[in-house]
């Protein structure tokens, strides 16, 4: 009767506490610029040294350049942080995809490509979309930055196991749907606190017929239902995308790895704390229209009236109204953009770049529009561009970038200018998360390059075959 949840987590507890925490080991910690430095500082004013160097991969992501030619210099404020960060790697003998390395990119799309996360597995890192890895059967989640130095000391976290949620998706996705459009669904009914104590396990015949890169999608926004962990059990597609990746078991290992993958499913007669069913023949391509994952919105539908927003929260919606220039009841169809950001640790694999690649062949971005494409590594990149991707994006307008968390969380260059509105890829909408006053409206890469195209928020749908 035991979920995947309470397989994993039983494997990994070293000790109980009285409090209801565990101590749980840590099979793998990521570690980027950002967050690591001030643990890393922590450890060396106490004299204390890394304890599993060699559990421990870190990459620069977050505030790095992702222009063409770039170098560390490139994005002055993140100078400061790399370059602290590859003296401590150094220190620490802790291997480093570092800016100009082969592997460099987003920390949640390298680490799966190189098979650094395999099924059974607890991951951490310090960054709350680390939830995304668990796409791959894992358990994992972000954690601060005193944990980050924690895990760093000891290679274990002190954690409270969160209760169990299922979330079934049945059904065939409709034309133009994605795994972002299901995902962004789900936490429009849910709320942004609907997850808040679980762990949420994403199951269904959507969920089978995805690839492992939709899979990593649909994790990567548990954290915006308020869930820290979110997961799918492990099945022949994660054997196979885990088949000679660089740090994926080799010969034996990876037959005794398999007969133990093969045990990672929740049992039939397990019991969830929490169930959702959702028809995803239901689903048309979505859209936010507020400043939270919740506000969202099938490209069909209006913006809800303030009176009927969630909780009744009115002043909640009000100001999100104001702030993102909407109106109760408008459609979103036809409202003007300045920018498209194709990316993030959400939506810049392969996959997505080839979805909005399809849909971009033979157009032309609108003039007014400023969109860029940033891979999620440069192995994506390398392989987009043996496609011959890149030259789709750059015929139509869109600026081809290197890897990076770019546009996102606008710690870089790549910024949205004050009130001006863009579709992002990406996974937060807050007030400010790309820059001051920037509007925010996310969507699905098919969205994202339809809307670069029309120059306006559009149905993909109704646009004419080129």
């Amino acid at each position: 009767m035991s979920t995947l949840l309470d397989k994993i987590w039983a494997s990994h507890v070293i000790h109980q506490f009285e409090d209801g925490f565990d101590l749980i080991h840590v099979d793998r910690h990521l570690i980027h610029e950002v967050s690591s430095p001030q643990a890393f500082s922590g450890l060396k004013d106490r004299g204390i040294k890394v304890k599993s160097p060699a559990l421990t991969f870190a990459v620069e992501d977050h505030i790095v350049s992702t222009l063409p030619n770039r170098t560390v210099h490139t994005e002055p404020s993140g100078v400061e942080l790399i370059n602290t960060l590859r003296q401590y790697t150094e220190d620490n003998n802790i291997k480093l995809f570092d800016l100009d390395h082969r592997n460099q990119g987003i920390v949640h799309v390298v680490a799966p490509e190189l098979g650094l996360i395999l099924p059974g597995q607890v991951i951490v890192c310090g960054d709350s979309h680390t939830c995304s890895l668990g796409a791959l059967g894992a358990l994992a989640w972000g954690i601060g930055t005193s944990e980050v130095e924690h895990v760093l000391a000891t290679q274990t976290i002190r954690q409270r196991k969160p209760k169990a949620m299922r979330v079934i998706f049945n059904g065939k996705m409709n034309s133009y749907v994605t795994a972002k459009d299901l995902i962004l669904y789900l936490i429009g009914q849910l709320g942004v606190n609907g997850g808040a104590g679980y762990a949420v396990e994403y199951a269904g015949e959507a969920i089978d017929a995805m690839s492992i890169e939709e899979r990593l999608t649909i994790c990567n926004l548990s954290i915006e239902l308020g869930a820290k962990y979110g997961f799918m059990a492990p099945d022949i597609k994660t054997i196979e995308y885990l088949y000679d990746r660089e740090y994926s078991p080799k010969q034996k290992q990876w037959q005794q790895a398999i007969m133990y993958w093969q045990t990672l499913f929740s049992d039939s007669d397990a019991v969830f704390d929490k169930e959702i069913v959702i028809d995803v023949t239901k689903i048309d391509p979505q859209i936010t229209w507020g400043t939270t994952p919740q506000d969202v919105i099938s490209i069909t539908q209006t913006v809800p009236d303030s009176t009927l927003y969630r909780n009744n929260n009115t002043q909640q919606a009000e100001k999100a109204l104001s702030y993102m220039d909407v109106k109760p009841n408008q459609s979103l169809m036809g409202l003007k953009i300045d920018n498209v950001f194709i990316g993030s640790c959400t939506n810049s694999r392969i996959n997505d770049l080839r979805q909005a690649a399809k849909f971009i062949k033979g157009r032309k971005v609108a003039s007014h529009v400023k969109a860029i494409v940033v891979p999620g590594s440069k192995q994506v990149k390398k392989q987009a561009e043996q496609e011959n991707l890149h030259e789709i994006f750059l015929a139509a307008g869109f600026e081809w970038r290197e890897p990076g968390c770019s546009m996102c969380i606008g710690l870089n260059s790549d910024k949205v200018k004050p009130y001006q509105r863009c579709i992002s890829t990406s996974n937060r909408n807050f007030e400010g998360r790309q820059g001051p006053y920037a509007r925010t409206h996310l969507a699905s890469p098919i969205m994202a390059a339809a809307c670069a195209i029309a120059g306006c928020i559009t149905d993909p749908r109704q646009m004419t075959e080129v």
